[in-house]
């Protein structure tokens, strides 16, 4: 081992250290069911919008956009775009009327939400949601075990199982102690790596690269496309790289931009980042936390991109191993002392654990809270609900090892970006269309949002899986590539949202017990 690694090591046990402590200090503060999935209602704006932001970006923000950057250029910033609706969409027009009524409603889970706003005496319509999340939050977490190997294969050449099995087992010891509480405070920590690190690196390759002026021409020189909008080209269904030279305003190019832009509708009601406004202690913290979660956004993804981009004009893709996601390593690796790599070590992480466990928190809330406690068990006490969290963390944490696990055996050349917008767009697909509608349409029914959500959750799969080669063998080869292209989001977003007006606008009993929901939804006079 050289004295570089060992710097590396001493960052990244630093980082892991601090971690544990956050785990520890937080577990101190658990003292009921409310602490352990909401923090008791009690935090401000600046670790809710830190939380959030590092929650909702995972490991495709450092790894899968910076790759993206490197591959497209300028047309990554389309994500961007996206990233900067959904954000400001989620703060500015749903957490007030969210945390308003999830405080009336006295809730600690978007379930919980959800089963008061319709009025939903059954549990089906909580027990629909559980099972969603318990389902795609390993499989989104699972893809955050696949980076994680990734990345320390990347910064120290370990083999990708240790390292996903290190990270993920730090994961493990500070989530299961100290709950939603860890969750956001350790959020906040690497929430700041994250941010302080993709503004940094691009001002760093520049340096190295002699200025601006310099790096643009050398971009320019390998393929103009790649500082146009357009970009160089629609996406190859299956390796996901465009073609070099190809670039234009085609209709493959305008489906794959709405697909990158389209990403930001996650934003709009996904659990684990909605159960961020419920912790909150009041209104008072939405704009301040508005704005913070914006500048994160915008500097922070730009910086993203634009370290694949400007990257490109100093490692050709030779240098990469063909590899364009492993440009933030290679840059870090390449220009930065040993012990500033280590902290880009610790920064990648950083994403990766910030997303695993918060899907985590969310999934077990899903089980224990939503499923065994309101449906099965509602005389459980406090003491022993924690107990079960704790453990129902655990078993979700093995079996989302074993996604990752399962990933790096079978796809590790995978493009990271997209296995993980697979899971993204499962949770999303599910929740946003109702979440949105519970906001802001008094009509949606319990019926509307269950069907809703089954038609969501089930178009990922089919959109990804089923559709295409359905389109392909009946001779519609075009229209599956724009399909492809598009990607399963939107699509299924469109769907569950169609599904859930149609289904409660027929749904007459739903619409007689929703009848006072539009008191409800009405804004107060003096907010």
């Amino acid at each position: 081992m050289t004295m570089d690694d060992v710097w590396k090591l001493i960052a990244v046990a630093l980082y892991a250290g601090i971690l544990l402590l956050i785990g520890y200090l937080a577990s101190k503060k658990m003292t009921s069911i409310r602490d352990y999935f909401a923090s008791d209602k009690k935090l401000g704006f600046f670790n809710v919008a830190f939380s959030a932001r590092a929650t909702g970006e995972s490991a495709w923000l450092l790894l899968g956009l910076t790759g993206m950057g490197y591959a497209f250029g300028v047309q990554a910033f389309w994500v961007v775009l996206g990233e900067m609706l959904g954000v400001g969409g989620a703060w500015l027009l749903m957490s007030r009327r969210f945390k308003r009524l999830s405080d009336k409603y006295d809730s600690i889970t978007v379930p919980d939400y959800l089963e008061a706003r319709l009025r939903d005496s059954g549990h089906s319509l909580r027990f629909i949601a559980a099972g969603a999340l318990v389902i795609f939050v390993p499989i989104y977490a699972g893809a955050q075990v696949f980076a994680t190997g990734g990345a320390f294969n990347d910064f120290l050449g370990w083999n990708h199982l240790v390292g996903a099995t290190v990270g993920f087992a730090v994961v493990m010891l500070y989530i299961t102690q100290g709950g939603f509480t860890a969750v956001v405070w350790s959020d906040v920590f690497q929430g700041s790596l994250m941010f302080l690190g993709l503004v940094a690196l691009p001002l760093v390759i520049l340096a190295e690269a002699s200025g601006l002026t310099s790096v643009l021409d050398t971009v320019r020189s390998i393929d103009p496309h790649l500082l146009t909008l357009h970009g160089p080209g629609p996406l190859d269904s299956e390796t996901g790289v465009a073609a070099p030279l190809t670039g234009g305003w085609g209709m493959g190019t305008v489906f794959t931009i709405v697909g990158l832009a389209a990403i930001g509708i996650g934003f709009w009601g996904s659990p684990q980042v909605f159960v961020r406004y419920i912790s909150m202690k009041n209104e008072r913290q939405i704009a301040p936390g508005a704005a913070t979660a914006l500048i994160w956004t915008l500097l922070a993804d730009s910086g993203a991109v634009l370290v694949g981009l400007f990257g490109r004009a100093v490692f050709s893709p030779e240098q990469l191993g063909g590899d364009r996601e492993a440009i933030l390593p290679e840059a870090a690796l390449s220009m930065l002392p040993a012990f500033f790599s280590g902290i880009f070590i610790a920064m990648v992480l950083s994403a990766i654990m910030s997303t695993i466990d918060s899907l985590l928190v969310v999934a077990s809330s899903a089980g224990v809270r939503d499923y065994w406690q309101k449906i099965l068990h509602p005389e459980m006490d406090d003491r022993t609900l924690i107990s079960l969290s704790r453990k129902v963390t655990i078993g979700l944490s093995l079996i989302a090892f074993a996604i990752g696990i399962g990933l790096l055996l079978r796809d590790r050349d995978k493009p990271l970006f997209w296995i993980i917008i697979f899971g993204w767009s499962g949770i999303a697909a599910t929740f946003c269309p109702t979440m949105i509608l519970s906001l802001y349409w008094s009509k949606l029914t319990a019926l509307g949002a269950k069907c809703s959500m089954v038609a969501g959750f089930v178009g990922v799969p089919l959109f990804s899986f089923a559709v295409p080669p359905l389109l392909r063998s009946t001779g519609h080869e075009d229209w599956a590539g724009y399909l492809v292209s598009l990607d399963v989001l939107l699509p299924s977003f469109a769907i569950g949202f169609a599904v859930a007006v149609v289904v409660s606008l027929l749904d007459k009993r739903g619409q007689a017990r929703v009848a006072g929901a539009l008191d409800d939804l009405k804004e107060p006079v003096n907010p």
